[in-house]
């Protein structure tokens, strides 16, 4: 099933804070639009592109990204894109489609 982006708009529009993959820490969602969702750390701040995110989910159900988040996040690096795979992690899985 495709991400429904309008799931991640409607979850992440406004803002959120959510669990990291591995646990234990919190990561925030700035905001999301049609373009992209937009990330915070207290060091940094960037946006991580529809195209990548859905890109990531087709991959996911194709059998070609592994669902669980260590093997994901190396997978997405080559075959996505190498910008902030652990991020996306934390997304996806908050979304359900890692474990």
């Amino acid at each position: 099933m495709p991400l429904d982006w309008t799931q991640v708009i409607n979850r992440y529009g406004t803002g959120a804070v959510i669990p990291t993959a591995a646990g234990g820490r919190t990561f925030q969602i700035v905001s999301a639009d049609e373009k992209c969702v937009r990330i915070r750390t207290p060091l940094w701040e960037d946006s991580l592109a529809r195209e990548h995110l859905e890109r990531a989910v087709e991959l996911i159900e194709a059998g070609k990204l592994s669902r669980t988040t260590g093997p994901f996040v190396e997978e997405y690096r080559v075959l996505v894109a190498g910008k902030r795979p652990t991020s996306v992690a934390h997304i996806l899985k908050d979304l359900g489609y890692l474990h």
